[in-house]
């Protein structure tokens, strides 16, 4: 077995761009960072034999990168007819209002704030857009207004930054939620066990052929900080930067500033539950 076929999910291989199920294709946006990896997925989602496309997570205002998202739709014989957010982390939602402009498309999301139009989206709405189903699944923790979405033609769930293809996913304090975050990790294992969904279409990174293996990797790795964290702190670790440099010493200091959040999350957390 090579490394790459034991790592959580298992990671597929190839380029990240292009066709990823039978309804979901990949457009890659020019943004990569430690923080979005090899940059923001945004995702085009339709019936094969239907003319119109859902868009998820237009990704950052790039107009070189928003027309190739329609250009990548209408190469495929489709028309973008809705617009959807996962979340309003701008590297997401941030080219939303000019996509929504370049394809008159109203744009649905959790947070009424970043709405274009009438309809907003809540745990269980369904999408029905040119005979697609696309089920709004709730999943904050990396961010309040966090959703995922389950397709059940493919057996594949799109995640936004709930599930990442590669790493794991910032808890992103005061928004971000640990408790919340991991509820949303055990609603994402019931759809793996529940409802048979097996492919991750992630915000960031590849796609993942192991939907299961991937939550209980994260659910795993959460238990194993948050233990590692209590440690830090009753060793006499009490700020978040003094817990980040003991616990995330093996990590690339340049994510501290991330790290930090996701210590003061968990730190949070123990404190709600009488743990510290």
């Amino acid at each position: 077995m090579t490394y790459a076929a034991a790592l959580p999910g298992q990671p597929r291989g190839g380029d990240i761009a292009g066709p990823a199920t039978a309804r979901a294709r990949c457009v890659l946006a020019p943004n990569p960072s430690a923080m979005t990896l090899d940059g923001t997925n945004t995702w085009i989602v339709a019936e094969p034999d239907s003319d119109l496309a859902v868009v998820i997570d237009p990704g950052p205002l790039d107009e070189s990168h928003l027309k190739a998202v329609i250009e990548a739709a209408e190469e495929a014989g489709k028309r973008v007819a809705l617009t959807l957010l996962t979340h309003g982390h701008p590297d997401h939602a941030e080219g939303a209002g000019r996509f929504a402009e370049l394809t008159g498309t109203a744009v649905r999301a959790l947070d009424p704030a970043l709405r274009l139009g009438d309809e907003g989206l809540a745990a269980g709405d369904v999408i029905t857009t040119g005979g697609l189903e696309l089920r709004v699944v709730p999943t904050p923790g990396h961010t309040a207004d966090s959703l995922s979405f389950h397709l059940p033609a493919d057996a594949a769930v799109l995640t936004g930054d709930t599930v990442l293809g590669r790493g794991t996913t910032v808890v992103a304090h005061p928004d971000g939620r640990l408790g919340d975050y991991l509820d949303s990790l055990r609603r994402l294992r019931s759809l793996t066990v529940d409802d048979g969904v097996s492919t991750v279409l992630p915000g960031h990174g590849p796609v993942l052929n192991d939907a299961q293996g991937v939550v209980e990797f994260y659910l795993a790795h959460r238990a194993n900080r948050l233990a590692q964290v209590e440690t830090a702190y009753e060793a006499g670790h009490r700020t978040p930067s003094e817990v980040v440099a003991s616990v995330y010493a093996d990590v690339d200091r340049s994510l501290w500033p991330a790290a930090e959040l996701s210590v003061r999350a968990q730190l949070d957390y123990l404190h709600e539950h009488g743990l510290i």
